[in-house]
């Protein structure tokens, strides 16, 4: 098995997510930035051209972020951060749905339609007049998200999970590139340090983020 991997905020999540389990596996790298993934090569393998990926031994591959974190967790159960039973997987994953559908995917788009347009543009269907609502969408989730962080460490409760990753990169990506943290979100705010703080925050970044100008 191998990571295919590159530049970006979601690959960033799932090297976050192995940094935490202490997973390592052979990569192959990708220019994200260059359109390495929407290449024939890639999507005759990958057909949603995303990244990142995990390519089996069988030479089959698995994409989208939180189905590849799913995987490794039951190929590398401890220390647990999905889930060990039905109960705590099933709480797991309705944080990530919450997070994803209302808040991440809100904020990629209106970055990929307004500050990301011209790399995006000719690689996938852009609405530009929609950026500034998805980002407004956004920050209004984050709102109702901070009030429900009151006197919890992590979005799940009290141990760190995959919804936490998932949130992390993509603020620490965002608040770059047009869309700052909300100051006046006192527990977001809390939540963002203590997270920025782990160590798996600092092994997660790619070798370019820094020349690049964006986390990632």
């Amino acid at each position: 098995m191998k990571l295919i991997d590159s530049f970006g905020p979601n690959p960033r999540m799932v090297r976050m997510f192995m940094a935490e389990k202490g997973i390592e596996l052979p990569t192959e790298e990708l220019d994200l930035l260059g359109g390495d993934n929407r290449k024939k090569e890639f999507t005759d393998r990958n057909p949603g051209g995303q990244m990142p990926a995990l390519e089996l031994d069988d030479g089959s591959v698995i994409a989208e972020t939180t189905t590849m974190c799913q995987y490794l967790e039951e190929k590398y159960p401890t220390p647990v951060i999905v889930g060990d039973t039905p109960e705590s997987r099933a709480a797991s994953s309705m944080w990530v749905r919450r997070i994803e559908l209302g808040i991440t995917e809100h904020m990629y788009n209106g970055f990929r339609y307004s500050e990301g347009l011209g790399l995006f543009k000719d690689r996938l269907y852009c609405i530009p007049e929609a950026a500034d609502g998805l980002k407004a969408k956004a920050q209004d989730q984050l709102k109702w998200l901070d009030n429900l962080l009151a006197g919890k460490d992590y979005i799940g409760g009290n141990n760190v999970g995959l919804a936490d990753m998932i949130l992390y990169c993509c603020m620490d990506f965002a608040q770059g590139v047009g869309q700052p943290i909300d100051p006046g979100l006192n527990n977001i705010n809390t939540w963002f340090a203590r997270m920025d703080a782990r160590p798996s925050a600092k092994a997660s970044l790619h070798a370019t983020s820094a020349a690049s100008g964006m986390k990632g």
